[in-house]
């Protein structure tokens, strides 16, 4: 009897989190929809883009200093459980998230979905008194929720959740509820008629006489390594220009508009606008999108490269959302360029770099496999699989999230034990000193198993 209720009791926690965070990120991607459309019918809205990101971070600078540390606030919560997360990061990071998208700003929506999942799983925690543990599972299971919501792969997002705590390691203490949370949320955001972009690959089908193909599988090889110093260079680039920002403008709320004029500069000096949004849809069917790099003749070789500094700059200045589904217009116009340099096959290539890039930029190859499966198929799971892990290992000490900690695998020049922060690596491996060195690692005669990847109940 104790056992069942050991284990039914965290799954009664999760479902109201799950259903609220389904129903929450159905209305964000609604909101993001109409953003988009109103973007695009309203080109003149691009040069309120300054004022836009003086408005957001005003707010941020005056309400949201609690909530400014966004999904590494989140992790450093798991890791180590504090005073929780601010119930106002959710509207403020779903309003941001919009209006950034509304004035043409380059970002994703995975950040902002992950966000409002912790945001609300967190209060609820603080609401019913629950313990440290409790409310440590309830945040996993928020951030699996707004992960398999808003991109309807709810395998990817319980597993994503469990991956990216730990670099090289799954926290599998939490699964059962992860995956509850996550899928429920996917089910309750599609109750609310929320729809997902489609993808499919034709011209391979997969099988095995198929990925015996060492040509193919070289090709493949080829997009892996390559996304993976994309993602090391997107991450640079964006923790860089941040690095530079707060140098040079000391006031906060005046980096987005600085940001915005930049934005706005770099918009006409590249002559297209198709580098602004989230880069899914666009009403004029000759832009470039993620759909368009699975098709010959759909996009420029170098719109990677471009799409890298517009959303660096967009989120590096201070402007809000997330940087996957940027990531995955990257991956995919990198494995289009590709195609044309090795004759592989387009949609492949493509779909590789899609799934590689997200591997290499957040430490997670196993999430990033399986939502490629979710996302085109289960049969190219060894392509997707050789090109994520290859990304994942030739992305480097780095990453978007610099709160993850060092589990295994990656091998960095020093000593950097497990426990210790990705910030602290990525200081040590460029030769900076670092400030919080020290204060991340787990607790003598303790490993970061013994928090994460324990029951969290």
């Amino acid at each position: 009897m104790s056992r069942l209720r050991t284990t039914l009791l965290p799954l009664a926690l999760v479902v109201p989190v799950a259903v609220a965070v389904g129903s929450a990120s159905a209305f964000f991607l609604w909101s993001l929809d109409l953003a988009t459309a109103s973007r695009f019918a309203h080109p003149a809205l691009l040069y309120f883009l300054p004022l836009a990101g003086l408005g957001i971070g005003l707010l941020y600078h005056t309400r949201g200093r609690s909530a400014e540390g966004g999904n590494n606030l989140l992790f450093d919560q798991i890791h180590d459980a504090g005073d929780g997360v601010p119930r106002r990061m959710a509207p403020l990071i779903l309003f941001a998230t919009v209006a950034t998208h509304w004035f043409g700003g380059s970002a994703g929506r995975e950040g902002t979905a992950v966000q409002i999942g912790g945001s609300l799983a967190s209060g609820f925690g603080k609401w019913l008194r629950l313990g440290t543990e409790s409310r440590r599972l309830l945040l996993m299971a928020g951030i699996a929720a707004g992960f398999g919501a808003i991109f309807g792969t709810p395998f990817a997002g319980a597993i994503f959740t469990l991956e990216v705590l730990l670099v090289g390691r799954l926290s599998t203490g939490a699964a059962l509820p992860c995956l509850v949370a996550s899928f429920l949320a996917d089910w309750t955001c599609h109750a609310w008629g929320a729809q997902h972009t489609l993808y499919a690959i034709t011209s391979v089908v997969g099988g095995m006489g198929e990925w015996l193909d060492l040509a193919l599988l070289a090709k493949v090889a080829v997009v892996g390594i390559a996304a993976g110093l994309a993602a090391a260079l997107f991450a640079e680039t964006t923790h860089g220009l941040h690095v530079v920002f707060a140098k040079t403008i000391p006031y906060a709320p005046l980096r987005p508009f600085v940001g915005g004029l930049l934005l706005i500069g770099l918009t006409f000096a590249v002559g297209t606008r198709e580098y602004l949004g989230l880069g899914v849809w666009s009403p004029n069917p000759e832009d470039m999108t993620i759909s368009t790099f699975v098709t010959p003749g759909g996009g420029e070789t170098l719109a990677w490269l471009w799409k890298i500094l517009f959303t660096a700059l967009t989120l590096s200045c201070g402007f809000k959302g997330g940087e996957v589904t940027p990531l995955f217009f990257i991956g995919a116009a990198l494995g289009y360029s590709l195609s044309g340099l090795t004759g592989g096959p387009v949609d492949l290539l493509a779909a590789v770099g899609f799934v590689a890039i997200f591997a290499g930029a957040t430490n997670t190859p196993i999430a990033s496999t399986i939502m490629g499966m979710e996302l085109f198929g289960m049969s190219y799971g060894p392509c997707l699989a050789l090109g994520c892990g290859l990304a994942f290992l030739c992305s480097g000490p780095t990453g978007i999230y610099l709160s993850q900690r060092v589990g295994r695998l990656k091998r960095h020049r020093g000593a950097f034990p497990p426990g210790t922060s990705l910030r602290e690596v990525r200081e040590g491996w460029w030769g900076r000193p670092s400030r919080s060195r020290g204060k991340s690692r787990p607790a003598p005669g303790k490993s970061p198993d013994d928090r994460c990847d324990r029951d969290p109940l």
